[in-house]
């Protein structure tokens, strides 16, 4: 059973940096493709980042050169550092795991930057 506990989200000015953490518990993230997804209010839930087997990385082209992603193998965590926070960076983000036969989300955390 794959179980994904995220933290570190919370209320921040924009410009502000917060960093996301993402423990991973029945899985090995370095193993595997981890990303971190965000849901605003009324829209899509849509991929931020993500990191392959490979150290290989995608971002979403708003986060580009303001986000971060990274893991810690010795700790089994995927962590988001979000810098230069804009507004429109406020939604829930999602930790997400991306097995071949199956896919897990973490329950999410807020993430909310005031003008």
């Amino acid at each position: 059973q794959v179980q994904l506990v995220e933290s570190g989200g919370g209320l921040v000015q924009a410009g502000g940096s917060l960093r996301l953490s993402c423990v991973a518990f029945g899985v090995i993230v370095s193993n595997n493709v981890m990303g971190w997804y965000r849901q605003a209010p009324g829209k899509q839930r849509v991929l931020v980042a993500d990191i392959n087997t490979g150290g290989r990385i995608n971002y979403a082209d708003s986060v580009k050169g303001r986000f971060t992603i990274s893991r810690d193998s010795a700790k089994n965590t995927v962590y988001l550092q979000m810098n230069s926070l804009k507004p429109e960076d406020t939604a829930v983000y999602y930790c997400k795991f991306d097995g071949l036969t199956f896919n897990s989300w973490g329950q999410g955390t807020q993430v909310t930057v005031s003008s």
